[in-house]
């Protein structure tokens, strides 16, 4: 009995310092090196508006300040998903929310987001949390640049044992067998095959688009 409880109490240590690490590895990323790209984004729309006379030099400060800008948001994703403070389906769901609002909102677009979570509101790890989110920015992105759609419909799913996401529009949709030269869907599939999940992609010319992923989930 002795050694159970021993074993416990070394689980449950090991437990709390992990949780530590990530906490300190959030703060450190979003304090030093989100802190640095923040300020190269900004010195270089300083420089490029200095240097619009220019226009080869305002071109490749334009082209910084959008990788940092990228970079940015890549870090703000990567602080959000190692958080341990933000590590619930629900979590998941506000940020998917904030992201399609800032995305998809505008006048002659309607957006409806609905999530429906079971009471436990499962804990979710980090990975999958961020391969789920990352599925979800570039379904959104897509609709956003290249449906030319006037209504998004959002679904958010988790319960019984797994994690449904469905993003679909009613664009202009695309032919499914040639859906363009981008890797976008395929890299969408590969993130669900990683997580032992699959991404279903229905759509048709005229017709809109829906991608639709599903992830198993264990309690």
């Amino acid at each position: 009995m002795a050694t159970v409880y021993t074993a416990y109490r070394y689980r449950v240590a090991q437990f709390i310092k992990v949780e530590r690490v990530r906490t300190r590895i959030a703060a450190d990323l979003h304090d030093d090196i989100g802190a640095n790209l923040s300020l190269i984004a900004l010195s270089s729309e300083v420089a490029r508006r200095d240097a619009e006379e220019v226009p080869q030099l305002a071109d490749r400060l334009s082209s910084i300040a959008g990788i940092s800008r990228d970079l940015i948001d890549s870090m703000s994703d990567i602080v959000w998903a190692v958080n341990p403070n933000k590590d619930r389906a629900g979590d998941l769901s506000q940020r998917m929310r904030l992201f399609a609002s800032n995305i998809l909102s505008r006048p002659e677009r309607r957006v409806r987001f609905q999530a429906e979570l079971d009471r436990e509101d499962h804990k979710l790890d980090a990975n999958l949390r961020r391969e789920v989110l990352m599925v979800f920015k570039e379904a959104v992105n897509n609709a956003a640049r290249h449906s030319q759609c006037t209504q998004v419909d959002i679904g958010f799913k988790v319960g019984s044992g797994w994690l449904t996401l469905s993003v679909s529009d009613n664009g202009k949709g695309f032919d499914e067998d040639h859906p363009g030269d981008g890797n976008g869907l395929a890299n969408m599939g590969k993130r669900a095959g990683n997580l032992g999940g699959e991404l279903q992609v229905t759509s048709r010319s005229g017709e809109g688009a829906t991608i639709t992923l599903r992830i198993p989930i264990t309690r």
